[in-house]
């Protein structure tokens, strides 16, 4: 665990010192694995078409290939950034919520994106990870919300499932977002090919703004 801590916390370091300018230290994303039969592969083109977005409007220097991680693998430590996505059921072993909470305490950070019908399974999964936290909303003025891209009024609306108001959800740790949680918006719908959902360029842009600034926050850029 105590290496696992800190080959993350350089990484974040590395990231944080020259991620925006250098090129020589390229991250990578990862993508979570998990079990109880919600399809964590969705969205298949997301991941990558955001990358490419943030070093071209970011100057972030992010490898181009994501990697897919279990929950409870000990490589997990090797990605600042985990990505979270899928319709259905997960279910963390003890082992895996044991893991998954060392990495996010450890400084790493975890983004979900409910992509309809993973709500009521992951709250009741990430209760098991942090029994004494629960999803907040995160009100307008947080900075993740005013990073380069402006969203006064928060995450914006992608894909109509419920007729609800998209919502952000984040989880804190001794004062640090750690998790956040992104409801009722389906941003990496709006990352995908524009092909796979037909979404307009105007939609497809606000969601792909709004994932670059979950990265811009997570990486201080």
């Amino acid at each position: 665990m105590f290496s696992q801590k800190i080959t993350l916390l350089l990484l974040i370091a590395a990231a944080l010192a020259g991620y925006s300018y250098s090129q020589t230290t390229s991250v990578k994303l990862g993508l979570l694995k998990y079990s109880g039969g919600g399809d964590w592969y969705a969205n298949p083109t997301s991941l990558t078409n955001l990358i490419k977005f943030c070093n071209t409007n970011l100057g972030t220097n992010i490898s181009s290939d994501y990697v897919e991680v279990e929950v409870g693998g000990k490589e997990i430590f090797n990605y600042p950034f985990i990505h979270m996505t899928g319709h259905g059921n997960v279910i963390f072993s003890d082992h895996e919520k044991e893991n998954l909470r060392n990495y996010l305490i450890s400084g790493g950070f975890l983004h979900i994106d409910d992509n309809y019908g993973l709500d009521e399974f992951i709250r009741r999964e990430m209760k098991k990870v942090f029994p004494d936290a629960q999803f907040i909303e995160l009100p307008y003025n947080h900075s993740l919300y005013h990073q380069k891209y402006e969203f006064p009024n928060g995450l914006p609306k992608i894909h109509e499932h419920d007729n609800k108001p998209p919502q952000g959800f984040g989880i804190m740790y001794q004062g640090r977002l750690i998790c956040f949680y992104s409801y009722e918006s389906d941003l990496g719908d709006g990352w995908e090919d524009q092909s796979v959902h037909k979404d307009s360029e105007e939609t497809r842009q606000k969601a792909l703004k709004m994932g670059a600034n979950i990265i811009s926050y997570v990486f201080g850029n």
